[in-house]
């Protein structure tokens, strides 16, 4: 499992969950929109502060970031 594409995916379902654009999701956090759309596909090494600063802008615990979500083939649903 690559963790940037783990906490690059919840990051995305996150804020479309919350129906957040890149921009916006960037000015709540403080990072800018380029930065936000590394860190969604991947393609960077996020510190913990910039994921505490993410956090805060969802409105969530920085361990959300981390968790396997239920559309994970590797996953299997609770009975």
């Amino acid at each position: 499992m690559d963790i940037r594409k783990l906490v690059g995916g919840n990051v995305t379902r996150l804020r479309k969950e919350q129906d957040l654009k890149q921009e916006r999701l960037a000015e709540l956090s403080g990072l800018t929109q380029s930065m936000i759309s590394q860190i969604e596909n991947g393609h960077s090494n996020v510190e913990l502060f910039t994921l505490n600063d993410l956090a805060q802008a969802f409105g969530v615990r920085p361990i959300e970031f981390f968790v396997e979500g239920s559309d994970d083939p590797e996953v299997s649903p609770a009975d």
